[in-house]
């Protein structure tokens, strides 16, 4: 597999160019068409627009890139073939690429690059929506603010930095147990239920105002005490990006900048969605990057957050951060909003871990083996766990092969 998209401008001009030309595109709004993606109920030319367009749905603030670019390392062996074996069947590299509609894919391994494949008419200038792999950026820049000082430890109290939240179910919440997702409180994060409380917060992201998302937080009851049950949420993600915000007094785009996104010679500035205009990050979600840049960003992370000898975070962060843990006496494989990767066997021998978004968006680490994967995809449902064939699965295939 080989580069050959066409332009990035050329791609993204095809691209709004064959959807107004579609009819049932042709009174649909932007919000309308965040909302049938997030639905799952959007046809593929208009699913695109979503990944490749910023500025289309919610305001940006971008992500400050430094001079000069560092080039990635192209090895002089290729990925080799390997089977993919998974529930459904065995399946090949191929078989990957176009049933999990994958639009970006890159492989590294002892900082080579082995595969880069573009696809579905971007190429390595387009710049390609996280989802919520923005939410493992946000709690990387916890670690940093700890580590500058900004905030003093894991242990504190959410309210120590949001004292808004005294008296709400955030109340006796730990930055900690804010971050692997046990804050208790009541929330469903299933975006294809228009009742649930992330449709909710979607709506109020499409209102673009000020400090809505952090009210609608404020007012949600208690489901569990803290740090007795896991349940996935992009509303405290959010909370984690107005911790952030409050600790450092800086913008998540402007902190991300600083101390990483400047530093690591990265090819295009980021950009992420805001809640509105001039105000948070949506931190759980709407990150943009280009396929390279986000392997730079896995570089960072496989190097336990180091830049050129400085630690930008604390020592052992990323063990902490990709580690499983025991909840209730059940083994729960996710960490600081990192989801956890076992091997074949269900063994945590290698420590991967991977930042994961709707629709296939992955950042895949293995420090161990020290094997990076970035997938770019554009799938047509909001799941990432029941993909035609397993991410998980094909991660492990690929580190079996360069063994």
């Amino acid at each position: 597999m080989t580069d050959v998209a066409p332009g990035a401008g050329e791609a993204n001009s095809t691209i709004r160019q064959a959807s107004a030309t579609s009819p049932k595109t042709a009174n649909q709004t932007a919000t309308d068409a965040i909302i049938n993606s997030y639905a799952g109920r959007s046809m593929p030319i208009d699913h695109l627009r979503t990944f490749v367009t910023p500025e289309m749905n919610f305001a940006t603030r971008t992500i400050k890139a430094g001079a000069p670019v560092r080039p990635l390392t192209y090895g002089k062996r290729a990925l080799p073939d390997f089977p993919i074996v998974s529930t459904a069947g065995t399946f090949d590299i191929y078989d990957y690429v176009s049933r999990n509609r994958v639009a970006g894919l890159l492989v590294m391994k002892d900082d080579e690059v082995l595969l880069e494949h573009y696809d579905l008419g971007i190429n390595a200038a387009t710049r390609w929506l996280s989802m919520s792999m923005a939410k493992s950026f946000s709690t990387t820049l916890v670690g940093a603010a700890i580590q500058d000082g900004y905030i003093q430890s894991v242990d504190d109290p959410l309210t120590k930095y949001l004292p808004e939240f005294s008296g709400t179910a955030y109340e006796g919440v730990s930055v900690k147990t804010l971050m692997q997702m046990t804050s208790g409180l009541r929330w469903c994060d299933d975006q294809t239920d228009a009742n649930s409380e992330r449709r909710k917060m979607l709506a109020l992201q499409v209102g673009q105002e000020p400090g809505a998302v952090m009210r609608y937080m404020a007012e949600r009851p208690r489901a569990a005490a803290p740090g007795t049950q896991w349940t996935y949420s992009t509303g405290d993600t959010h909370v984690v990006g107005a911790l952030v915000k409050a600790a450092t007094g800086k913008w998540l785009s402007d902190y991300l900048s600083e101390k990483i996104w400047s530093r690591l010679g990265m090819e295009a500035d980021g950009a992420w969605w805001l809640e509105a205009p001039g105000g948070l990050e949506v931190a759980g979600s709407g990150m943009f990057a280009t396929l390279r840049d986000y392997a730079r960003f896995g570089r960072f992370i496989l190097d336990d957050g180091v830049i050129d000898g400085e630690c930008v975070l604390p020592e052992g962060w990323m063990r902490a951060a990709g580690a499983a843990r025991e909840i209730n006496g059940q083994r729960v494989d996710y960490g600081y909003m990192w989801w956890i990767v076992p091997a074949p066997d269900g063994t945590l021998d290698d420590g991967a871990f991977v930042a994961r978004g709707i629709f296939g968006q992955m950042l895949y680490i293995n420090p161990k083996q020290r094997v990076i994967c970035v997938v770019l995809s554009a799938r047509s449902k909001p799941t990432t766990m029941n993909a035609p064939i397993l991410d998980n699965d094909f991660f492990n295939a690929v580190v079996k092969a360069l063994k």
